[in-house]
């Protein structure tokens, strides 16, 4: 295979949707059909069960969520697919957001019997912004589920993304008996307790055979639905779908394992290989043979025994070969490339090669930020991925003082990551953590006392919201004499204003008009 078709066959995606909704279980139904896993694992699991593959981390398996996007890659249908599974809860969205900036397309699933919910509008409003393809999976139809056409008419009127049918329920719930394709005129019989659903060929939706399968009541309202479902929406147009205007809709149980290979059979087939990427200095084409990355997420102990970090990198365009020396863009430096590795969750493998589309892991020794840029032979940067005004604060006080050295690793390690912020007070010693949602508080305390031994207690820090503060020098330097106490550096030693109320937030904005307070910041 040349370098055009290696990089065409590649499929890069993430599934997004509400916590919930099934995402990671489908996710493990994709592994099982790709041949990397035996056994499906569970969300919860009980004795006996094996847990989610994508669900690594310990704190995941406890709590039965996601925290941390995965990156998955394995073949199928003759491509090779590289699955990002994102967390669900709104708690670890930039998680979410960094991961949509590395991806060609995104499956979304909705709950059948809750419909559209808010932090997929939150997603979609970040798809959107990307024009990042979408396909919809109405999972859960096995359950009490709201009528097939008003989830159709919600996902058009709340995400804005016109609905192309693919699929159709032939009754839902209890009375849910299997599913009619219109890509190929054929009938998905529900069997829950089969492995494989059994697929029979008919001649439309007034075929009389249907009558001799179905219940009559079921199958009468299918083909007053379908019929008009098919004659009110869109038919299928890839060019609408690749420039995100149109969405292909399948509907199944992703528990039950129905619907799920139809879906990943036809998504394989239309979904788009990977695409140009927008640099500042010119747009990069995938098929280009000169190898271009950029770093999207950092992990920390994925291997806690030797406190490794993983740099997570999108390979943007050409062929990269193990060995390879790459210029390290934000810094200058050349470095050398010895072992990157392909991903299943935790688990990694030693590649000799990866192409445009492939997402590769690389020992970090602490030279990667998020958003760096890898090239073979020029200076790129690629469009940098923000950092968010967090939304709650607390300060960090260690329990047992000789174990600042372990705290302060800790810290570095997980703010790198890109899930917290970290801050350094200008007239204290304390740091201060600032993340999205109160939930990372729980997570950061349970990986620094899991991973780095560190027992420490959170307390409230009295801030309402945090400001990247920049402008003219000499307004900057009298800002930096009259509020020294409500200023901090990032990690990266950018002045922040932790302003403690909206009121002090307006009358700086207004006393200070020569600089800028941004609620994001970008490298």
């Amino acid at each position: 295979m040349n370098l055009e078709e290696e990089i065409l066959r590649r499929r890069t995606f993430a599934i997004v949707s509400h916590p919930d909704a099934g995402k990671t279980t489908i996710t493990e139904k994709f592994l099982w059909y790709g041949g990397v896993i035996r056994e499906a694992g569970h969300v919860r699991a009980k004795a006996g069960k094996k847990f989610t593959t994508s669900d690594w981390m310990k704190i995941e398996q406890q709590r039965g969520i996601s925290v941390s996007s995965s990156v998955l890659s394995f073949p199928y249908g003759g491509c090779q697919i590289n699955l990002v599974d994102t967390p669900g809860h709104q708690d670890f969205c930039e998680d979410t957001y960094r991961a949509l900036t590395a991806v060609d397309s995104a499956l979304v699933l909705i709950d059948s019997a809750k419909g559209v919910e808010p932090q997929t509008i939150k997603l979609m409003e970040v798809c959107r912004l990307r024009m990042t393809p979408i396909t919809v999976f109405m999972n859960k139809m096995d359950r009490d589920s709201l009528d097939s056409l008003a989830l159709m008419d919600e996902v058009e009127r709340i995400l804005g993304v016109r609905c192309c049918p693919r699929t159709f329920p032939i009754g839902s719930g209890k009375a849910f008996q299997g599913v009619y394709s219109f890509i190929d005129d054929s009938v998905h019989l529900f069997q829950p307790d089969a492995d494989e659903s059994e697929i029979r060929k008919v001649n439309g939706i007034h075929d009389p055979r249907l009558d001799e399968w179905f219940d009559a009541k079921y199958l009468a309202e299918f083909r007053e639905q379908a019929a008009l479902a098919s004659g009110a929406m869109d038919s299928f147009d890839r060019e609408k779908y690749l420039r995100g205007e149109l969405a292909p809709v399948y509907f199944g149980s992703a528990i039950n394992n129905f619907g799920v290979k139809h879906l990943l059979d036809n998504f394989v087939a239309v979904a788009p290989p990977p695409l140009s990427r927008h640099a500042k200095e010119r747009d990069v084409l995938a098929v280009e043979p000169n190898f271009t990355g950029f770093v999207f997420k950092i992990q920390a102990n994925t291997d806690p025994k030797h406190r490794d970090r993983i740099a997570f990198i999108r390979v943007c365009s050409g062929k990269f070969m193990r060995g390879s020396k790459v210029i390290h863009c934000r810094t200058g430096r050349q470095v050398r490339l010895a072992a990157p590795t392909s991903l299943l969750a935790n688990d990694r493998t030693v590649l000799d090669e990866a192409y445009a589309g492939d997402i590769i892991g690389i020992h970090d020794p602490g030279l990667y930020n998020i958003s760096d840029t890898i090239s073979e032979t020029e200076n790129l940067a690629f469009d940098g991925i923000p950092d968010f005004a967090p939304e709650h604060f607390c300060r960090v006080h260690l329990e047992d003082p000789l174990r600042s050295k372990q705290l302060q690793q800790g810290l570095h390690q997980l703010s790198e990551e890109g899930a917290t912020q970290l801050f350094f007070p200008l007239g204290g010693p304390i740091p201060v953590l600032g993340v999205v949602g109160v939930l990372q508080f729980d997570v950061l305390k349970f990986r620094l006392e899991e991973e780095y031994n560190a027992r420490c207690r959170f307390e409230p820090a009295n801030i309402y919201q945090a400001r990247w503060v920049s402008g003219d020098a000499t307004e900057l330097g009298l800002f930096r004499s009259e509020h020294t106490f409500d200023l901090a550096q990032d990690k990266k030693g950018h002045l922040v204003y932790l302003c403690p109320n909206e009121f002090r937030l307006q009358t700086v904005e207004k006393n200070y008009s020569k600089l800028r307070f941004d609620k994001f910041h970008v490298e």
